[in-house]
This record gives C-alpha cells, structure tokens and sequence, in this order.
C-alpha cells in the first residue's frame, strides 16, 4: 500500500512538473490520491443517480450516468453483481459485506450517511431531536478511512449549506459554523437543494440556491476537497410544480460553472404517487437528462482540465440578470461555459484579451456561431439560458 502510494505522489509531481516546463493544462484527476476511488482517466466525469435498485442500472448507464450513489439496505452480493454487470460504478456504505469485497473494483467510495446536519428523527410520533453533532460524523469519517484509506468518503449534507433559514436543523437553525466541522469529515462535501420545487417562497423558483451551495462548499473545504451536489428532476412532494428540462440544465451547469466535480441526479417522487425511479417514467425528462449527460461525458476531459482564472470578463446589460462564466482550455481550444443566474433576459459581453483579431466561435449544441473581434463578443440570454462556447486557437474569419 505505502509503495503504491510513493508511486502516485511521484507520479502527480513530474506530470505536473513537465506540464509547467511545456506550458500544456495538465489534466489531473482529483481523485487521484485514492487508489481505489473514481477513475482517474480524464474522461470520467461523474454522474450518478442516487438510492436506484442496481436491477435498473442498465437504464441509467444508458441514460449517460456512470455512478450510483446509495443502497437500499446494501451493499449486498446481488446488488454489486447487478452493478458489475451493468458497468456501473457505486459509492455505498461500508458494510460488513462490503469490506469483504475491499478489492472489488466496482466500488468507487464510501458513503457517509445522509444530511446528518438535519434534526434527526427520534422515531415514528416521537418528534426529532437535534442534528448529529460535527465531532461524530468526524470520528466515522477516522473510522471508515481506517478501514480502507483507497477510496474517497462521499457526505451528502441538507440544503441548510445554500440557505441558512431552512428550518429543518431545528436547534441549529441559523448555525452555519457547523459546516466547518462537518466538512471535516468527508473527502467529498456533497449537498442537497431543490430550487424548482421548493415549498417556501424565498427559494421557491431561485436556481442560484444550488449555485451558492457549491460556492459555500468550495470556501469551507478551502478548495482542498472535491465538491459534489445533487440535482432535481421529478415533483418530488410538489403536486403542482415540477422542473422543467431547462431548469435542470441551468442547475447542472450553474453547479459545475460554479466548481461542482459530481453531480448526482434525485429522482425519487412521492407525488401524486410514489415513485423510486420517476425519471426513467418521464420520457420528456428522461430524454433531455441524457442529452445533458451525453454533453457532459463529452466535455469531461475538458472539465477535468484546470479553471483559467483572469482570461475572461464578463458584464451584463439587465444588471438584475447577473451572469457567470468558466473558461477552460484543452487541445488546442478555449471553453466558455456561461450561464444565466435569475429568471430574467439580458445581453451579455465577454471579453477575453487572449483572443486576437476576429475569430469564429462555435456555440456548443445550438448549431450557430458568434464572431469575435479583438477578443470581445456578445450573446443573448434568456430566463436561465446556458451557452457554452468553444473557440479554435488557430482561427480566422
């Protein structure tokens, strides 16, 4: 194990080292400390669905997802069969069963419970008491990295970590110091909110709650951890309102824009019926789900290459329409990904100094292209609109 581990330090120190001295964006892993954990290749990027019966993992793979986080009452030797056999990667709880299968390449991490920063239950008609205190999930996190160091712990914290009045901490409402601590105890800091169909009025309809999560995640691990979130796509408990395939798109890239490095679909329901699998019951939803996975294990390589900070700008015409943007920058090409943060219109200006003379930008998925000129070019946004652009080096017009 020890000599494994040299190996991959000295392993990241001379990629890193020769990509400095030939000027290339190395394309580094995050996981790439766990020897056992996600797939350190840059095409995967991952996107999993959370708490599925491994009998419709086929469906997912199909879908573009690549991971299932969560198992009902598992891992047990079926489910992992099922997931083996479908090619789907898991992160579940590390059970008895699963520690005897510690080499199984099909487990990718390890799930540390779920929203345990929320009043826990105290049993049916019992009311709840207080959330599970920091210094526990803590001590588990030890617990569980002690067991198997290979692989990245997963903690999927409440939606309190975007909105601090969520009601549902109880006593520790209004608290969020907590999270310091909480992230503590994980590898990877996942949260969960759902903006579309949310009950209270202050979030009901803002997608940008799922933006700011990840933003609040990213200071409180100091950028130290990888950063997950979960996305909405069914009514979930909302009879009325469900999102639309526009919405989840916005949530989905608002969040990578924003730093997410996972994604984990929620497609549980409960209303009108229940509902475990209720995407894969929405043709509508299910078929632009997987155009938007489909995209995403496209761009991966691209996502996995590091941020350029400082080369773009960009300012908008509706100042009440904020709109916020990541550039990349792989193979010869620059990426601008670039998304609309309230539900109104605006124009909207880039200014990208690197970019000489007037070049051809192609505007991924929308079959059209804008025109650049001395590193400047504009574009219209809709409500909640995502356009990702993708700029040739070795260009002109």
């Amino acid at each position: 194990m020890r000599r494994n581990m040299i190996f991959i330090t000295c392993f990241i120190f001379l990629v890193c080292a020769f990509g400095s001295v030939y000027g290339e964006n190395v394309i580094t892993s995050p996981y790439i400390k766990w020897e056992n954990g996600p797939l350190h290749s840059a095409d995967f990027f991952p996107v999993a669905v959370w708490l599925q019966n491994p009998s419709r993992a086929s469906r997912y793979r199909m879908a573009g997802f690549n991971t299932f986080v969560g198992l009902w009452r598992g891992p047990t030797e079926n489910q992992l069969e099922e997931l083996k056999t479908a090619g789907m990667k898991v992160i579940c709880h590390q059970n008895e069963l699963a520690l005897k299968y510690i080499d199984e390449p099909t487990i990718i991490g390890w799930m540390h419970g779920d929203e345990p920063d929320n009043a826990q239950s105290r049993g049916k008609g019992k009311g709840y008491g207080p959330p599970i205190k920091p210094q526990k999930i803590i001590d588990g996190y030890n617990k569980i990295r002690s067991a198997d160091p290979t692989r990245p712990v997963l903690l999927n914290l409440g939606q309190a970590v975007a909105w601090d009045g969520w009601h549902g901490r109880g006593v520790r409402t209004n608290h969020p110091e907590d999270y310091l601590e909480y992230v503590k105890g994980c590898d990877i800091a996942s949260f969960d909110i759902y903006p579309a169909v949310h009950s209270n009025p202050q979030v009901a309809g803002n997608l940008w709650y799922v933006a700011k999560g990840v933003e609040r995640l990213k200071k409180w691990t100091e950028g130290k951890k990888a950063v997950w979130n979960c996305i909405e796509c069914t009514r979930i408990n909302n009879k009325q309102i469900k999102a639309t395939p526009k919405q989840v798109k916005c949530e989905v890239w608002m969040s990578i824009i924003h730093g997410s490095m996972g994604l984990i679909y929620f497609v549980h329901e409960w209303q009108p019926k229940f509902n475990e699998s209720a995407l894969l019951s929405d043709g509508e939803m299910l078929s632009a789900v997987t155009e938007i996975n489909k995209q995403i294990n496209a761009l991966a390589p691209v996502l996995n290459s590091p941020t350029i900070d400082g080369d773009l700008s960009v300012s908008s015409d509706n100042e009440d329409v904020p709109v916020a943007v990541m550039a990349k920058k792989y193979k010869g090409a620059r990426y601008l990904f670039a998304v609309g943060m309230r539900a109104g219109s605006t124009n909207a200006k880039f200014t990208a100094p690197a970019l000489k003379g007037r070049m051809t930008i192609e505007v991924l998925g929308e079959n059209r292209t804008i025109l650049s000129k001395d590193g400047v070019f504009s574009d219209t946004f809709e409500a909640w609109d995502v356009h990702l652009y993708r700029i040739a080096d070795k260009n002109t017009n």
